[in-house]
């Protein structure tokens, strides 16, 4: 299932894309259900993950949306 969305951090706005399964796959982040997830600000990509790391959380902001984003939706 696909999920689209926005978050706030710090006064950035990223704005995601996520593949997720009904359950944590050895193909998710950490084993977990998200199987690709993108992080855009600004029209830019800040994250990305499809089936594995393609581009790592370029700054702290980045990161810590990351880890909202995992924390509730990939466990």
């Amino acid at each position: 299932m696909w999920k689209e969305g926005s978050l706030r951090v710090n006064g950035d706005i990223f704005h995601y894309w996520m593949k997720q399964y009904n359950e944590g796959s050895e193909r998710g982040i950490n084993g977990g259900r998200i199987s690709k997830l993108m992080l855009k600000r600004n029209g830019e990509i800040v994250y990305n993950f499809d089936r594995g790391e393609d581009v790592a959380p370029v700054d702290q902001n980045t990161a810590f949306a990351l880890e909202i984003l995992l924390h509730s939706e990939n466990y």
